[in-house]
């Protein structure tokens, strides 16, 4: 039995933020941001967030969004306003619900693809089949931080007329072939939620290979996309909550809790926090958040190359245990590390572990409780649809945050126990 802890680790590795990146301090320095003070300086913040983050990651300017969800949500109502007769988004049977929430919102239907199997990738056999005359876009999926086959996505996508839009809002800083992920679609995107590599509590980054298509991405966010002061002030106050907590003492406060009375409810949508709205809120992200973002991007590369580092000392490890798929990279990627994905040989014995671990504070969590079609409150969203392989995958994952606070010593223990249940 483990012990019980007095802090909590976090399931994902979140850059932690600190006090200076809530002041209005010197920006950090970039060729297209003017050296200011004061207000103006909180102004450059505006430019400086999206212009930093572009510059590390190599990659054309990124258009800053409330999350990404929203981001998504644009790139699917410009898109669909260049392609009015076309009305099906292919996605991921096993993704994240706000990826459904956002094709419904854009007055789209959604089309599963079903996993390969031991796999989050998209199955090329059911990806062709899902496509036709009537597809829009594929969205494949960057889960974990770890790269997806973008190539199959494209190469079906090509072949019928439709768009390819990289989900990558997990995993910012991971590459391929030498370049960002989110380059090899028409569109991409990333997540600045809370728990991610970089966070300004919510925001997303939106990016476009071509011009043309990046300047209509931000048209239509100019045109849908309101000010709104109040949900601006709710998420600064949210921001400020992070800032304070998102340490191991503050998350038993802010997370370890409330995971735990929602297992003891019977509640592990909950717990995971999968149990979304249906309407995905749009809304221009402040000044004042954007700087704190800018600010703390000075130490995402490397805050990145040291959880990388972390994830490599640690994989041989786990590879070590049998029965353990232990989830990797294509060849030519390297991934971001904000967890470890694992599948176990079985539900019953991913259970058995869990029932150890989940609860343990220990950064050990699910990622996504069901399969899209077996959410309840997805029932007018999502169509039912036989998908085994990514229920399979639904059934038999968990993940093993891999922040800096995760010590050699927890990850022996969470081994251990991996090692017990398997035996």
């Amino acid at each position: 039995m483990l012990p019980r802890r007095h802090h909590e680790l976090p399931p994902t590795a979140g850059l932690p933020l600190r006090f200076g990146d809530l002041l209005p301090g010197k920006l950090p320095s970039h060729d297209r941001i003017p050296a200011s003070t004061g207000k103006a300086r909180q102004a450059a913040g505006t430019a400086a967030l999206a212009a930093q983050v572009a510059a590390q990651l190599g990659t054309p300017p990124l258009q800053l969004e409330c999350s990404g969800t929203a981001s998504l949500l644009i790139a699917l109502t410009a898109l669909h306003e260049m392609q009015p007769l076309r009305r099906q988004v292919v996605i991921p049977a096993f993704t994240c619900p706000l990826v459904a929430i956002a094709v419904r919102q854009a007055g789209l239907e959604v089309r599963l693809c079903d996993l390969r199997a031991g796999h989050f990738d998209m199955d090329p056999a059911a990806l062709q089949a899902a496509c036709n005359e009537h597809t829009l876009a594929i969205v494949p999926t960057h889960l974990g931080g770890r790269v997806a086959n973008v190539d199959s996505a494209l190469s079906v996508a090509r072949a019928v007329g439709a768009y390819v839009i990289e989900d990558a809002a997990q995993a910012l800083g991971a590459r391929q072939a030498g370049r960002s992920v989110g380059l090899l679609g028409d569109i991409g995107f990333f997540s600045l939620a809370a728990g991610k590599g970089l966070s300004i509590y919510e925001g997303g980054l939106l990016l476009a290979r071509e011009p043309l298509l990046r300047d209509r991405l931000a048209r239509t966010a100019a045109r849908i996309v309101p000010r709104s002061l109040g949900r601006e002030c709710r998420r600064s106050l949210e921001l400020l909550g992070y800032a304070a907590l998102y340490r191991p003492r503050g998350l038993r406060l802010a997370y370890g809790n409330p995971l735990r009375r929602a297992l003891r409810r019977g509640d592990p949508v909950g717990a995971v926090g999968d149990d979304f709205p249906l309407t995905v809120p749009l809304h221009r992200v402040g000044r004042w958040r954007q700087a704190v973002g800018a600010h703390a991007a000075a130490r995402l590369p490397a805050f990145l190359d040291r959880i990388t580092a972390q994830a490599q000392r640690r994989l041989p490890r786990l590879r070590r245990i049998d029965g353990i798929a232990v989830l990797d990279d294509p060849p030519d990627a390297q991934g971001s590390w904000p967890f470890l994905l694992l599948l176990l040989p079985d539900q019953q014995r991913r259970d058995a572990a869990l029932a150890q671990l989940w609860q343990a504070g220990l950064g050990v969590s699910r990622l996504y409780i069901h399969a899209l079609p077996d959410y309840a409150y997805l029932a007018g969203v999502v169509p039912p649809q036989h998908v085994p392989n990514a229920r399979d995958f639904a059934a038999r994952s968990l993940t093993i945050g891999n922040s800096p606070w995760v010590t050699d010593e927890d990850f022996e223990a969470i081994c251990g126990v991996l090692e017990a249940v398997l035996r």
